[in-house]
């Protein structure tokens, strides 16, 4: 093999690597809806991150600072995700819990950017809510930091 073809084939399957990982797209989910329902449900902001998986920016959402008693909801199908007594000021800019409510979230791995991360999203509709680090607090140890425009927060 000459340099030539092992670095083209090298570069292309790196980029497989980066932009690769299962999509929720072919996942069964028990609320589902068609592109353009998602785009009429959401704004742009919300379906690039919830439909897109793509991340708001850091400080931009006021839940972030939200401490109040009550529960988030996914702004997809207002499934209980999160409640106010595991959210904690990660000091990232995001909303940030040690763990999510029973039953309420899936994970799967982000292998976008050369690196494994652990996306988190909703099991009931399947939106993108963020990513699980292992920087969290206890007891956990887990850090759900999650994007603001996915969440709805229900005061107690």
């Amino acid at each position: 093999m000459d340099r030539r073809l092992f670095l083209t084939t090298s570069a292309a399957t790196l980029g497989v690597a980066a932009f690769s990982g299962a999509t929720w797209a072919q996942e069964s989910f028990e609320i589902t809806r068609s592109k353009a329902e998602w785009q009429a449900l959401l704004t742009k902001a919300q379906y690039n991150v919830m439909r897109a998986e793509g991340t708001e920016r850091s400080g931009s959402s006021p839940l972030d600072k939200n401490y109040a008693q009550g529960t988030y909801l996914c702004r997809g199908c207002e499934l209980p995700i999160y409640s106010s007594e595991a959210k904690f000021d990660s000091g990232t800019g995001w909303p940030s819990f040690w763990q999510s409510l029973p039953n309420a979230v899936e994970t799967k791995s982000d292998r976008k950017f050369l690196r494994v991360r652990t996306e988190v999203h909703c099991r009931r509709c399947g939106s993108h809510l963020g990513h699980i680090f292992n920087d969290g607090p206890k007891p956990t140890g887990k850090r759900h930091c999650l994007n603001g425009v996915s969440l709805i927060f229900q005061a107690a």
